[in-house]
């Protein structure tokens, strides 16, 4: 077995089971406990999972949510190549739908809507009011109960009327990338998330690299529901390999 497939199936435990031993992993795969001691650190050297005593554990954060001002000063260099990378990802047709996601990196988009006519919908209202400068672009703000870490408006009002709209392009935050999907640590924040992608013809996910192999609470999207990740170019081979093997065009910026 390649040391590749040995690391897909620790993550596949890890998944299920929550640990994983080195001894229970070395019998399993008939290899050497030094063999799986090195698999695991290369895991945890591309941040897809933790070290501990004996094994590894997942790679799940229970750090405070940064609230969006912290995060507007916080890699904000990559956050922009990233938007200059999707804006090359919108519609072709300037007259599209384009539903935005709360979240300081998909706020750097908003400079690169300019000259398109179509709707831009999203329930962040910094977001809204940046939109504005813009005087071609028709802005929706959706209803709901304003979140103060996210200042986005999140609850049932929000996802029903998410429900309703059918944008030709989702254009996504996220606070997790891990080899199964995209996480994020508020429950309230994933159903609006998770109902932008239900709703949306594409999907694309704007993440920097600082967020891979960190799992969240709850996750919001499958990467069979993402279309395409923008991230910047610390994201580590591994996470990518997955997400490509599983349909994602990644794109780095």
């Amino acid at each position: 077995m390649y040391a590749r497939e040995r690391q897909r199936r620790i993550l596949e435990q890890l998944e299920s089971v929550g640990r994983v031993a080195v001894t229970d992993l070395a019998a399993d795969f008939e290899v050497t406990t030094e063999t799986v001691r090195r698999d695991l650190d290369q895991l945890a050297g591309e941040r897809r999972l933790v070290r501990v005593h004996g094994g590894a554990v997942p790679r799940a954060t229970t750090e405070t949510e940064p609230d969006l001002e912290v995060r507007r000063v916080t890699n904000v260099e990559a956050k922009r190549r990233i938007a200059r990378a999707a804006a090359a990802l919108l519609p072709e047709d300037p007259r599209a739908a384009v539903m935005l996601d709360a979240g300081s990196t998909v706020g750097e988009l908003v400079p690169h809507l300019s000259g398109r006519r179509g709707p831009v919908i999203t329930h962040a209202p910094a977001i809204a009011q940046a939109a504005l400068v813009h005087t071609d672009l028709e802005v929706h703000l959706l209803p709901g109960r304003v979140r103060p870490t996210t200042q986005a408006a999140v609850g049932a009002a929000t996802v029903d009327a998410i429900r309703a709209l059918h944008p030709a392009l989702a254009v996504l935050g996220g606070n997790g990338i891990h080899a199964a999907g995209f996480t994020t640590p508020d429950p309230d924040e994933a159903a609006v998330k998770a109902a932008m992608v239900a709703a949306a013809e594409r999907r694309i996910l704007l993440v920097d690299s600082a967020k891979a192999g960190v799992r969240h609470l709850v996750t919001f999207a499958t990467t069979a529901e993402v279309d395409t990740l923008v991230t910047d170019d610390g994201l580590p081979a591994g996470i990518a390999e997955q997400l490509e093997e599983a349909g994602v065009e990644v794109v780095r910026a």
